[in-house]
């Protein structure tokens, strides 16, 4: 299983639900991708973050879809249940584990309240078969997955990010992964402290992905 904690790299998530919010108001339907979402806790810590900041009627049109390969067949399960070890949460600013968690009588597990889980969705899937579950992101978290690829496999990655952003959309990663070389012209750089980028609209056709169709598979 992936080594994963909640809240972690806190400041880059602050930073993008920090330009992502003024930019979804007004949103009917409003996507965040978690790719590489591991057992959850990035996706329900990025739905924390949205709950405090986003207000109740946006936050309820949000959607959080969190995706990995899951060669395990765990993370599913787990994520659906929203149910983590107590050693799990213990990195948990209080203010969100009083808020969000409720522990059971024995103590050694806590669940996320189901008000939170309803708005996080798990999907099986594979960053390289290039076929998305949704295209009109706002927002897409790709954070220790890219390093994990080759260069050109990190470059299709790329262009499926760029194609399923919408228009001014918003693309975090991990503070030490820069920006793929020949997407300097598709992103630009929205914090001088976080790998923080906006979707640059062009009009290149040759960054469109014949393959990107959406998905509906889940699991």
């Amino acid at each position: 299983m992936a080594f994963t904690y909640f809240f972690r790299d806190t400041h880059t998530l602050e930073k993008s639900i920090e330009q992502f919010v003024p930019f979804v108001i007004g949103y009917q339907n409003i996507y965040i991708w978690d790719a590489g979402c591991a057992s959850g806790q990035e996706a329900y810590s990025l739905a924390m973050l949205c709950a405090e900041h986003m207000g109740y009627f946006a936050f309820k049109n949000l959607q959080i879809d969190a995706t990995d390969i899951d060669a395990s067949n765990l993370f599913a399960d787990i994520i659906r249940r929203g149910l983590y070890p107590s050693d799990q949460v213990q990195r948990i600013p209080p203010y969100y584990h009083q808020k969000y968690f409720t522990g059971n009588e024995k103590g050694d597990h806590y669940g996320i309240d189901s008000k939170l889980c309803k708005h996080v969705r798990f999907y099986k899937h594979d960053l390289l078969s290039l076929q998305p579950i949704r295209t009109n992101y706002s927002l897409i978290v790709c954070k220790n997955v890219l390093l994990h690829f080759n260069e050109m496999e990190r470059r299709k990655i790329m262009a499926l990010f760029y194609q399923c952003l919408r228009s001014g959309g918003f693309l975090a990663m991990e503070q030490t992964q820069k920006m793929i070389h020949g997407f300097e012209d598709k992103f630009t750089l929205v914090a001088t402290d976080a790998q923080l980028y906006r979707k640059i609209d062009t009009v290149d056709n040759s960054m469109v992905i014949s393959d990107c169709k959406t998905t509906s598979a889940y699991y």
